[in-house]
């Protein structure tokens, strides 16, 4: 049997513009290609669709999902793996879940919840070797130095600017303008101007903008933030910003 591109999207809850981009990468072609360019998929790509949907929720970007995927060839094994990675996921939102549910009943009933039982699942060091390797040992150190510095009033303040600055995206997004015009543009340099209290006296270089850019967009976790006016609002960040490293930086 064979699904058309509308059938899958119907399934799946996933736009057909996101199945052509991972056709486009080599991430999931399409079975077939009919008349009039409508693509067809068979049950192997959707048991590898189901893969890459279970791969992003987990927050892997799409570069090291073709990897994962094209160096395995045991659908069933490779699918136990990511079952064993989402039951780990499900676990840790239990934990948080349950301890939101005690700081909701300590404040109810006016009494005292330790710290421990407060954050149980809640771990902002989780990151902590992506960022290493990705941005290298001095850079974490440099950033996880800063974080403690700002102190609890100073990370508020960093978030609310944060959320300031996504209200800004979303209104561009959502007054249909173009990630290259000049209304998105001073959005991006704001946005520059944020990153750059973050980067610690340290040069933001066009690259270094470039490649955060794309991981607004490839990487669920940070493409969230984006997607609030709509699905493709991760993309006109992305965008613009790639637009202001080639004209500003």
């Amino acid at each position: 049997m064979e699904w058309s591109t509308h059938e899958v999207v119907a399934a799946t809850g996933v736009t057909s513009r996101t199945l052509r981009h991972y056709g486009q990468i080599g991430l999931l072609p399409p079975d077939r290609v009919g008349h009039g360019g409508l693509r067809f998929y068979r049950q192997p790509s959707l048991v590898r669709l189901q893969r890459i949907l279970g791969l992003r929720d987990l927050g892997v970007d799409l570069a090291s999902i073709r990897e994962i995927l094209d160096g395995e060839l045991d659908d069933v094994a490779a699918l136990h793996e990511l079952r064993e990675r989402l039951t780990g996921e499900r676990a840790r939102i239990r934990r948080q879940i349950a301890a939101i549910d005690a700081t909701i009943t300590a404040i109810n009933e006016k009494e005292d919840i330790m710290p421990k039982d407060m954050f149980d699942g809640f771990d902002h060091t989780q990151y902590d070797a992506e960022v290493r390797e990705r941005w290298g040992t001095e850079a974490a150190d440099r950033s996880n130095s800063w974080r403690a510095g700002l102190g609890e009033a100073g990370q508020a303040e960093f978030r609310a600017e944060l959320d300031t600055l996504n209200d800004a995206w979303d209104a561009r997004i959502t007054a249909g303008d173009e990630p290259a015009s000049a209304a998105a543009q001073q959005v991006a340099a704001q946005h520059v101007a944020w990153l750059r209290r973050a980067w610690q006296g340290q040069p933001l270089t066009a690259d270094a903008l470039r490649g955060l850019a794309t991981m607004y967009a490839d990487d669920p976790r940070f493409a969230a933030n984006y997607t609030r006016a709509s699905e493709h609002g991760a993309e006109f960040v992305r965008d613009a910003l790639l637009a202001y490293a080639d004209s500003s930086l």
